[in-house]
């Protein structure tokens, strides 16, 4: 069977609905995915409705953006119960706090005699959780920049003059936020942005696993996290971080997959069926 544990859609920063996400990864083979949008569940009841309809098991998940000493950690859940009303209160908060980001982004930007109307950034998004993607994706539109990567590589980027830090939320808080609504933790892509130093707070923190294949992650990566799980007895995850369009990982989707056992332990470690 195959497995891919992270996929995005329209809601966050993917281009699709979750119907279309839910109907690609039947054509790339897939047998199990899990919808993981940033900091909202809204395309969860849909996606694991058509699943039903072509046989394929989605599991519900959530990727909570936190940081540790402004280094950004994001912090995948997987088998969440998302309707749970005080989880969905906070992720209000959570997606509020984006479009204030994304506003003093914007700030960044008119400084910088780019005369970028907010309005097209939420003309953009629609009801997406806002992101970064999208003020890249209006840059592009409006000929502020040739491509998504000048937008990153020139503005919105770490370290670039309309950089702005992500929601400061504590890796402690979003293992909590996962943890009580049954669901299992796991660090994402640690081998982007993660120090030694990082990963061993959030082992000590208590989190559940960690995501050991991922597009970013080499071969040589993908041994160490293994090493690391096995060590700490931490479950392993991994899959395609499928957005769609300007990343260009349409070709993602069937390579970068987990075997079913990863989902097999998981479900152990919750008594599920």
């Amino acid at each position: 069977m195959k497995v891919d544990l992270h996929l995005h859609t329209y809601f966050s920063d993917g281009i699709y609905s979750p119907a279309q996400v839910v109907m690609k990864a039947k054509e790339s083979g897939l047998d199990i995915i899990s919808i993981a949008d940033h900091d909202t569940t809204e395309g969860l009841d849909e996606a694991i409705e058509v699943g039903k309809e072509l046989g394929i098991e989605v599991i519900p998940g959530i990727e909570l953006s936190s940081s540790i000493n402004g280094t950004d950690i994001h912090i995948l859940g997987y088998f969440i119960d998302w309707h749970d009303e005080v989880f969905q209160t906070h992720l209000r908060v959570f997606r509020e706090l984006r479009v204030q980001r994304a506003k003093r982004i914007v700030e960044k930007l008119n400084a910088l005699d780019i005369p970028l109307e907010f309005e097209s950034v939420i003309e953009i998004a629609k009801n997406s959780s806002i992101s970064r993607v999208h003020i890249a994706s209006a840059l592009v539109k409006y000929g502020f920049v040739n491509d998504f990567y000048e937008a990153f590589n020139k503005y919105l980027g770490v370290g670039c003059p309309a950089y702005e830090k992500n929601i400061d939320l504590s890796p402690r808080k979003a293992i909590r936020l996962i943890s009580e609504v049954g669901g299992l933790s796991f660090i994402a892509h640690p081998g982007k942005y993660i120090s030694e130093v990082d990963l061993a707070t959030l082992i000590e923190l208590g989190i559940d696993g960690i995501e050991v294949i991922h597009p970013s992650h080499n071969d040589e990566l993908v041994n160490y996290y293994r090493s690391i799980a096995d060590e700490y007895f931490l479950l392993e995850s991994g899959g395609s971080d499928f957005h769609g369009g300007l990343r260009n990982d349409e070709n993602c989707l069937g390579k970068y997959t987990v075997p079913y056992k990863f989902v097999e332990t998981m479900k152990k470690r919750l008594n599920l069926k």
